[in-house]
Parts: C-alpha cells; sequence; structure tokens
C-alpha cells in the first residue's frame, strides 16, 4: 500500500512540475513553434498565394475561401462517395459547366487533384451563387452544399441559417462562417488583409 502512495505522490508531484514547466516555458515564448503547430494542425492553411489571387480576381473574401476548404477537406486533396474532388471537392459535372461558363476547353478530371485549379474552379462557384443570391452569403454556402435548387426552394435570398431545414447543411454553414472569421483574425498577414 506504501509503495502504491509514494508511487502516486512522485507522478503527482512530476506532473505538476511538467506543467509547471510548460507554462512557464509559454509565458516565456519558448513554445512559439508548438503555438504554430498547434495552429496548423486546428486550422491549417495551405495554397494562400492561389487563395488571394482568386479572391482578388473573383472578388471573394479570402477568409470565405479558406473556410470553404477548410468545411469541404481540411486541405486534404480527397475524393468524395459523391465524386466530388479535389481541396473545394468539386463535382466533375460542376467542374465541366465551370469550364464551359469560363471558356476553358482542355479540362480532364485528374486536374481537380491541382489544387490552382481545384481553388479557380471552386471559387469560380462560390462568385456565381453569391451572384445568384445577391451577395447573401449563407444563402451562396447552403447552396454550395445543398445544391440552389434546395436553396431556391427555401426562399434564395435573405436565408437565415435557422431557416435551413437540412441539419447538415445548417451546421454546414455555420462551420464555415466560424471558420471564415477564424482565418480571418488568425491568418490576416497571409491571406492578404
Amino acid at each position: 500500500m506504501k509503495r502504491k502512495t509514494r508511487r502516486r505522490r512522485r507522478l503527482l508531484v512530476g506532473g505538476a512540475a511538467i506543467a509547471a514547466g510548460v507554462a512557464a516555458g509559454l509565458a516565456l515564448g519558448l513554445f512559439g513553434k508548438f503555438g504554430e503547430v498547434i495552429q496548423e494542425l486546428t486550422l491549417p492553411l495551405r495554397h494562400e498565394d492561389i487563395i488571394r489571387q482568386q479572391a482578388q480576381e473573383k472578388h471573394v473574401d479570402a477568409s470565405l475561401i479558406a473556410a470553404v476548404i477548410y468545411a469541404e477537406s481540411k486541405f486534404d486533396d480527397r475524393t468524395s462517395s459523391a465524386g466530388a474532388r479535389g481541396l473545394m471537392q468539386i463535382t466533375p459535372q460542376a467542374a465541366k459547366d465551370i469550364e464551359r461558363h469560363s471558356g476553358g476547353t482542355t479540362f480532364q478530371l485528374g486536374d481537380l487533384s491541382d489544387p490552382e485549379i481545384n481553388i479557380r474552379y471552386g471559387t469560380f462557384l462560390l462568385r456565381e451563387l453569391l451572384d445568384r443570391y445577391e451577395g447573401d452569403v449563407v444563402a451562396a454556402l447552403a447552396a454550395y452544399n445543398a445544391g440552389p435548387g434546395n436553396v431556391d426552394r427555401w426562399g434564395g435570398s435573405g436565408l437565415t441559417v435557422a431557416e435551413i431545414p437540412f441539419p447538415e447543411t445548417r451546421a454546414y454553414v455555420e462551420d464555415v462562417l466560424d471558420k471564415q472569421r477564424a482565418y480571418r483574425d488568425k491568418y490576416a498577414k497571409e491571406l492578404g488583409y
């Protein structure tokens, strides 16, 4: 019994010493890199040069683009079960439509894995939806997730988050709006603010 008590006491004292050391290190700024690593894991940002360029070219807020990428793929190139591809999860049909509307002629399905093309197409789609819904970000994001047909049935422009009947789409819009604020706060310089 005494061994267990002594062992627990040593663990508690050791844990307290480690916690005090970490706190002191944070207070002294010794773990700045650690904070950057945590930020990269919890709110990653990649391809900021492409995001800035597309934001400027298409007049879409850079933090909104970053937040959509985060919500769609967490900045990992992936393919969904529905066939949507890349960072902004563009479906092959949407990509073909975007190419046709934007004057492109050389699109191939594999292009959706290219961050520059995927972000360009995703930002084109965001701009198109923002225009369709008169700049209403909530309606545009709901349409990005659930399709414009659904958003039109829900009332289109002026749609509030609370009025979105699909729980998944409501959560998606809330998440993107939350991440948009976080990207603007944490990556202002990188996103060109």
